[in-house]
């Protein structure tokens, strides 16, 4: 089963992630079908602490990916922010 979830990079005390699909059984930060975007819980200064590919996120749901908690806060977010944005 295919879920959407968060792969851990960054240094330690300092996280940054990358929203990938992956495996179920894949460990954490094991191997992954495709990176859909990454987040920095910690951005600061002109660093973008969000950025999803929502149109890939409807692609894997719709084919049976099942998001995490996390993911699916995030994306609902990311969602909210681009319809926030101004149209340009």
């Amino acid at each position: 089963m295919l879920r959407i979830r968060l792969q851990r990079f960054g240094t330690k005390n300092e996280p940054t992630y990358r929203l990938v699909v992956a495996e179920q059984s894949i460990r954490r930060d094991g191997r992954f079908v495709e990176v859909l975007g990454h987040y920095n819980p910690a951005a600061r200064g002109k660093a973008i602490p969000l950025v999803i590919n929502v149109e890939r996120v409807d692609h894997w749901v719709k084919l049976g990916a099942q998001p995490s908690d996390t993911a699916k806060s995030l994306v609902k977010r990311a969602r909210a922010a681009a319809a926030a944005a101004p149209k340009a």
